[in-house]
């Protein structure tokens, strides 16, 4: 490798460890002090950089809340531009042929996620007022994750032929994305109490109810 492009490589390296804890930082105080209440020079300040070097981060304030909710579903900003079939906990599920033990997987990497990105939610509902991109950006993540459940958990599914009979990948996909719902999640978890593992059992035994045979269901009692 050459110096001239060893250097290019460690400016990469170093412009997107940057980048990480910009958006790690903002996410923090969008969370603590609201959306209208966290200044880009805040932001600056918090993550030891310069209030320019922000700006070429994400597109103002706007783009920064987005990258944070993005980083918050990844599992931290470094992973967020990871293609999601890469990511550890989505392989898993890939990979595992037995259809109970993949809605065990994936019920398993929900109250991570929604403990991560409710807050910024949160944020990212009251903002949405006063800003029409982040309106159009809140649509987007909910359009992408339901067609995200129908081509990915829903059609891996019925391609395997795992589903229940009269239940299509899209339908699969939709009921996947209706009891995995944020809205679940706060209703038994932070209103009536729930631990997180008492949750994730729940899910797990709804989703092969809903979607498997029973005989597939009952062997994976």
């Amino acid at each position: 490798m050459s110096r001239r492009t060893y250097d290019a490589t460690r400016r990469r390296q170093q412009a997107a460890r940057t980048h990480a804890r910009i958006v790690e930082v903002a996410g923090r105080l969008f969370v603590e002090r609201g959306y209208a209440g966290t200044t880009i020079p805040a932001i600056a300040g918090e993550a030891g950089v310069a209030v320019e070097t922000v700006y070429r981060a994400s597109s103002g304030k706007a783009g920064l809340l987005a990258d944070a909710v993005r980083a918050a579903v990844a599992g931290g900003a470094e992973r967020a531009d990871v293609p999601i079939t890469e990511r550890p906990a989505i392989r898993r599920i890939i990979e595992e042929a037995d259809p109970v033990r993949q809605l065990q997987l994936y019920a398993a990497t929900q109250p991570g996620i929604w403990s991560r990105v409710g807050p910024l939610l949160r944020v990212l509902d009251a903002a949405a007022n006063s800003d029409a991109s982040l309106v159009r950006f809140r649509e987007q993540i909910v359009a992408d994750r339901r067609h995200g459940l129908r081509d990915g958990l829903g059609q891996m599914l019925e391609q395997r032929g795992m589903l229940s009979a009269g239940v299509t990948a899209e339908r699969a996909g939709d009921i996947v994305y209706a009891i995995c719902g944020q809205a679940n999640y706060l209703a038994l978890v932070d209103d009536c109490g729930w631990t997180e593992a008492a949750y994730e059992s729940w899910l797990s035994e709804t989703l092969i109810t809903a979607l498997l045979p029973r005989a597939a269901a009952d062997e994976g009692d």
